[in-house]
């Protein structure tokens, strides 16, 4: 497997979890109840598989690698990947804050869960789309067979390092049991 197909797979279960988003935000807006802990569990994946694991590995290994061969940080796709990573955090910090309201029985926090949940899961699917069609394609003209194999071997360091051992599938029981929620 190559060093962006790893992250594309990645990429598939994040998917997954923005459906699970959205649908969890329409529920909040039909005045449906939604379990705190189905929320905080949502937040728990977002931060640490799609944030700390997924964009980690995009941060620490494959961008640099990709700036070693010319490719700039500023004013291109590269830039472009670490801004939206940003906004995205910022969308995770609001919801985060009217998940806890929420969780503490603010009914009033609905609004705020809404609209960050779903400017989370557009920004995000839009992100990934430029990086599965634009950024990924570059990278594998660009990178040397040594030099995946180098980034596949940090992949699993950050992993251990950033989320635990057999953290990774958990976290994709985690989407199959929230899934059935849906």
């Amino acid at each position: 497997m190559s060093a962006t197909e790893v992250l594309k797979e990645e990429h598939r279960v994040i998917e997954r979890m923005l459906r699970i988003l959205e649908s969890t935000a329409a529920k909040l807006e039909m005045d449906e109840e939604v379990p705190p802990e189905r929320l905080m569990k949502s937040l728990d994946f977002i931060r640490t598989f799609a944030d700390k694991c997924h964009h980690g590995k995009e941060e620490d290994t494959l961008f640099p690698a990709l700036e070693k061969h010319g490719l700039p940080r500023e004013g291109g796709p590269i830039g472009v990947m670490l801004l939206e990573h940003d906004e995205g955090r910022r969308f995770v910090r609001s919801l985060a804050e009217g998940v806890e309201r929420y969780a503490r029985g603010d009914k009033t926090a609905r609004g705020a869960i809404i609209d960050n949940a779903r400017g989370y899961a557009k920004l995000l699917n839009a992100h990934i789309y430029k990086e599965d069609n634009v950024l990924y394609p570059m990278a594998d003209r660009m990178l040397s067979a040594e030099e995946v194999r180098e980034l596949l071997e940090k992949y699993e360091e950050i992993e251990r390092e950033r989320i635990g051992e057999g953290k990774h599938h958990e976290y994709l029981h985690l989407i199959e049991e929230l899934e059935k929620g849906l």
